[in-house]
């Protein structure tokens, strides 16, 4: 592998990792008690738990939010 396609690769990862950062900000404070009601009055030390994960899977989070479409029936 070569400097260029390393450097490539850790600018793709740094990009997706900013982009789920402030999407997991503004999906936590905005979207999360659309998506799941239940979530609505969870409290910022369950958000701060969540944080990582909706960061992480932020394009599924976003497809969820924008069809809002509620948490999966069991």
């Amino acid at each position: 592998m070569t400097v260029e396609t390393a450097t490539w690769i850790v600018g793709a990862l740094v990009a997706y990792g900013a982009a789920g950062a402030v999407f997991a900000l503004i999906f936590l404070a905005f979207g999360v008690g659309s998506v799941d009601p239940d979530a609505k009055a969870m409290p910022v030390t369950a958000r701060i738990v969540v944080f990582p994960g909706a960061a992480a899977l932020w394009p599924l989070m976003l497809a969820r939010w924008l069809a809002r479409r509620g948490p999966p029936v069991a």
